[in-house]
């Protein structure tokens, strides 16, 4: 992309600060932070949701689109059986390990 310097610098300055703002408010609210309250859990979840759906999103549509939309795939039917049965099984396997963690 050809941005203009000043979108060029404002751009790194905002992905440079984020870590440091968000390590900022974590240690603010940590004083007022209730780890078992109601409100603390539901925005642990919304925010854990939110995550899950760009990490899902991510992997979806950015790294298997690319690799599942080649023509040697798209035309042979014997190697997307194989290749989504994979998927599931790396699939299944990575909730098996989260469920036993």
């Amino acid at each position: 992309a050809k941005f203009k310097l000043k979108t060029t610098a404002s751009m790194t300055i905002f992905f440079s600060i984020t870590t440091p703002v968000g390590i900022g408010i974590g240690m603010g609210i940590s004083s007022a932070y209730k780890e078992n309250s109601s409100t603390t859990l539901v925005v642990q979840g919304c925010f854990n949701a939110a995550s899950a759906g760009i990490l899902i999103y991510m992997a979806l549509v950015d790294l298997l689109a690319a690799d599942f939309n080649t023509p040697k795939l798209q035309n042979n039917s014997k190697l997307q059986i194989i290749t989504n049965a994979f998927l599931l099984l790396g699939a299944g396997l990575m909730s098996l390990l989260a469920k036993w963690n």
